[in-house]
């Protein structure tokens, strides 16, 4: 009994052991050495026809100040009494969210607006959400909250001085002020 134990025992364990023959198919895993020094890769150079041709992409250029560049939109705007980021926005924070994922040492101060109706305090607290509201979006898309003040400034900087829905509708706002801008 105990030989065909043993014949079996042998037999699975050669049976797990052995390989289809076919190296080609099947790649070999990679071990990773901790303590071998690490190796900097150089950048691939990209043809000239795949590379943009926008200001943007040109050494130098600041693309915060590039008028082309998404970046340089730079506030969002609601509805009254309204706090939520509108889906037409997605893209304007999807491009800001990438620039400062690319530059970690960058940092942005989100202000929240209101127009001049409703009281003081009200119109802070509504710009302290809309301006949260935009913080969590760029955090959400991988932006660090280190790189990310929000807070209100309620009535106090309004973009339009009129009394009508036209004056009001710029009022409603969330800016976004690079540090440094």
């Amino acid at each position: 009994m105990k030989t065909w134990l043993t014949i079996f025992v042998s037999l699975g364990i050669l049976a797990g052991c052995s390989s289809t023959g076919d190296k080609a198919e099947q790649p070999s895993a990679q071990v990773e050495d901790r303590n071998a020094p690490k190796t900097v890769e150089q950048p691939s150079i990209k043809p000239l026809d795949s590379q943009a041709s926008t200001s943007s992409t040109k050494v130098g250029s600041n693309p915060l100040k590039d008028l082309n560049s998404p970046l340089s939109q730079r506030s969002i705007y609601y509805d009254l009494d309204q706090y939520t980021v509108k889906d037409e926005y997605r893209s304007l924070l999807q491009a800001h969210a990438k620039y400062l994922a690319d530059n970690p040492k960058a940092k942005l101060i989100i202000q929240g607006n209101c127009d001049e109706r409703g009281s003081r305090e009200y119109n802070l607290a509504l710009g302290q959400k809309r301006s949260d509201g935009v913080k969590k979006a760029l955090v959400l898309l991988g932006v660090k909250e280190t790189q990310i003040e929000s807070v209100s400034l309620g009535e106090e900087k309004p973009k339009s001085e009129g009394n009508d829905e036209a004056a009001w509708s710029q009022n409603r706002r969330a800016d976004l002020v690079y540090e440094g801008e």
